[in-house]
């Protein structure tokens, strides 16, 4: 790879050293300098639609968009001129003159962009008056909210689903004052190419996407005297949820996440980690197999509502490749109402499971007609967080608490699965030690780690080449679909998550664009697993027990009618 090309140029001033090529907003971000923006995203191409990143350069005629100016040889640029400064707030006045304005009860308040920058510029009139844009409310989705009445026309969530996740469920549509961004034909959420992912969400930056909430039902199955409230845990929020209530970015707080959900008033709080090692037992025999019989490969793992229903969409004649395994919170749900609530002498019809998911595609999951009476309500880490706190819940300040057993027992194999090469690898822990026909002692496959988006490697099991590749988002994804479609893909067990990180990154976390913040949630993850007593999900004593009790065989005919299912054909579901 070429050196990058060092040059000179000024900012406010001060001598500055950049890489010719690199735009100035990357510049200063790299410098410490603050320039607002909306529609700048350092995961998305710039487009230089908001106008908000403007700075004035000595020499041009315009204030230039930051974000798509590269930086060259002798500039001098200034970021907060009186005159970048007033052309700003011009520009923050005329997007809130045709915005709806009731901050109070928006799902973004408090944690808004514009918002922000109305404050830090001051805006306390708007002079601008005239027609406004008025559209109907979008909640035809059960994971995602759309209000185009808060949109800025930014199109990060453009960007977002078409260029990132290659879904193309939203546009830009009509023009001039008209224009606005929605599914083709103006059809709804529901009836788009939408996989549920979120990455929209995450991405919007004034709540005109948002989770969709479902968080009073749940408050009303906590009311009710007459069930059996029961929560479980997926493996990332315990990296994830600190942030909601003060802790630095990869601080793991998987005690306080149990102790709260006890205090809302849940009788048992499971953790889906326990269902994780299950699916890795489970997809580890039906990798063996298939490796062994040279039949259907590569096997591709489906831990992913979003993922799953992509392929659904645009891959289903090459679904032979899926694994045939359940998510591990479905796997959860099915075995707490089919198995534990036997063995207690619980009627299932009694019990309410609530799961905790990163993932907003979560609540697509749990109505599929495969899940049905499975999971009975999905709430996403933000969601979590505010029914916290709307039931006055020290967070920061409760004592740790344990998950319940059986099926609070788990492994550092499980928790990985919250983070992208985590299902892979753990799946390696257990497939390793079959084939080999021992416990191997070296089991850290560093080659799937990280935030690269495809990362490959090849391994040497019992002398027989073994490769593997793993990737996030939905584009990448798409990619390896086509060579699998054309016959010419060389891997044997492919990982793909849709969201950027995997689980880390869901469309139900806290929204935190930068790379290094995704980074740190990671490594939250690793710090869980690296500490783990036990760190291979064929060693989970519980989950042997299970089998042995009550589920039979690994791969076995129970074990598929509880822990596996089927899929759909979707290619006529969408416009």
């Amino acid at each position: 790879m070429a050196e990058e090309k060092i040059v000179r140029v000024k900012i406010n001033g001060e001598d500055i050293v950049a890489y010719e090529g690199e735009n100035i907003i990357e510049l200063c971000r790299r410098n410490n300098i603050k320039i607002p923006h909306l529609c700048y995203h350092e995961r998305l191409p710039e487009i230089g639609a908001c106008r908000l990143c403007i700075v004035e350069v000595e020499g041009a005629r315009n204030l230039l968009a930051s974000c798509v100016t590269p930086v060259r040889e002798g500039m001098n640029i200034f970021t907060h001129s009186p005159r970048v400064i007033e052309a700003r707030k011009i520009n923050l006045k005329l997007l809130l003159a045709n915005h709806d304005l009731n901050c109070t009860t928006c799902k973004r308040n408090l944690n808004c962009k514009l918002q922000k920058y109305a404050e830090e510029f001051m805006i306390e009139d708007i002079e601008y008056e005239g027609e406004r844009r008025v559209e109907p409310v979008d909640n035809s989705s059960v994971s995602i909210r759309r209000n185009n009445n808060k949109c800025v026309l930014c199109q990060r969530c453009i960007q977002m689903c078409n260029e990132v996740q290659s879904v193309y469920a939203i546009g830009l549509q009509k023009r001039g004052f008209h224009s606005k961004v929605s599914p083709p034909f103006d059809i709804d959420m529901n009836h788009s190419a939408c996989v549920n992912c979120g990455q929209c969400v995450i991405v919007c930056p004034s709540g005109a996407l948002t989770e969709h909430r479902d968080i009073q039902p749940v408050i009303d199955e906590l009311n009710d005297k007459s069930k059996i409230k029961i929560a479980q845990v997926a493996p990332s929020i315990r990296a994830t949820i600190g942030e909601m209530f003060g802790f630095e970015p990869g601080t793991p707080v998987t005690g306080k996440v149990v102790a709260a959900l006890r205090e809302l008033g849940f009788d048992y709080v499971f953790d889906t980690d326990f269902a994780a090692d299950v699916t890795i037992v489970e997809e580890a025999t039906e990798f063996i197999q298939r490796f062994t019989e040279n039949k259907d490969l590569p096997l591709i793992t489906t831990c992913c509502p979003a993922w799953i229903k992509f392929g659904e969409q645009f891959y289903y004649d090459e679904f032979k490749h899926m694994s045939s395994c359940k998510s591990p919170m479905s796997m959860l749900s099915s075995l707490v109402k089919n198995v534990w609530a036997k063995k207690i002498k619980i009627n299932p019809k009694n019990i309410s499971m609530v799961a905790i998911m990163p993932c907003t595609a979560k609540k697509y999951e749990c109505l599929r007609e495969e899940y049905k009476g499975d999971t009975d309500h999905v709430l996403t880490t933000v969601e979590l967080a505010k029914l916290i706190k709307q039931m006055n819940i020290d967070f920061k300040n409760l004592a740790d608490a344990e998950f319940d057993n059986p099926m609070g027992l788990s492994t550092g194999a499980g928790v990985i699965f919250g983070r992208s090469g985590g299902v892979m690898e753990a799946a390696l822990r257990t497939a390793a030690d079959w084939i080999e026909d021992k416990d191997i002692k070296s089991f850290e496959y560093n080659q799937v780690r990280g935030m690269e988006t495809k990362k490959e490697a090849t391994l040497t099991l019992a002398g027989k080449e073994v490769r593997i590749c793993v990737v996030h988002t939905l584009g990448e994804a798409r990619q390896l679909m086509e060579q699998i479609r054309k016959g010419e893909s060389p891997y044997h067990f492919i990982e793909i998550m849709a969201c950027y990180g995997g689980c880390i990154g869901g469309g139900g976390q806290p929204a935190l664009p930068a790379k290094e913040l995704l980074a740190k949630r990671m490594e939250a993850i690793a710090k869980v697993d690296t500490k783990a007593p036990m760190r291979k999900s064929h060693k989970n004593p519980a989950v042997q027990l299970f089998y042995k009790e009550s589920v039979g065989k690994y791969g076995g005919t129970k074990a598929h009618k509880l822990l596996h299912t089927h899929y759909v054909n979707r290619q006529d579901e969408f416009v």
